[in-house]
């Protein structure tokens, strides 16, 4: 059994006023949770629920701009939704089954914690793959 791990989603200081009109009001308002039941993600008024099994694999990305990282966020062109604090890069998540967010059936979950490498490491040890793009030789 795997002790339940918290990875804050970090957020840039000027960053904040934005994100209150997501609801979110500091750092205990951001937070992704992964234990082995699953992973729990909370963003201000967003929340992303989905079992361990609906884990298909990961991959850090970025960094990004400002103006397209920061928010709760839904691509047009791939439906996946972000949950962004920061513009420093983040973690994609994708799910095997979409997940219901409100109203969307989303595909993947992007997620800019504080410690990417991290949250990596936890999604590998509970044996989904993955892999640090921002590293890769293109």
């Amino acid at each position: 059994m795997t002790a339940t791990q918290r990875f804050p989603i970090r957020l840039g200081p000027r960053s904040r006023p934005l994100l209150r009109l997501f609801g979110v009001t500091g750092q205990d308002a951001a937070m992704v949770v992964l234990s082995d039941a699953g992973l729990d993600a909370r963003f201000g008024f967003g929340r992303v629920e989905t079992p361990i099994e609906n884990l298909a694999s990961w991959r850090i990305e970025g960094p990004w701009r400002w103006i397209t990282a920061i928010g709760i966020r839904r691509s047009i062109r791939h439906a996946d939704i972000t949950f962004g604090g920061s513009p420093h890069g983040g973690v994609r998540i994708d799910f095997v089954t979409p997940v219901r967010v409100g109203p969307f059936h989303v595909p993947a979950l992007y997620v800019t914690v504080e410690d990417l490498e991290g949250l990596g490491a936890a999604l590998a040890s509970r044996g989904i793959p993955g892999a640090d793009a921002r590293r890769s030789i293109v």
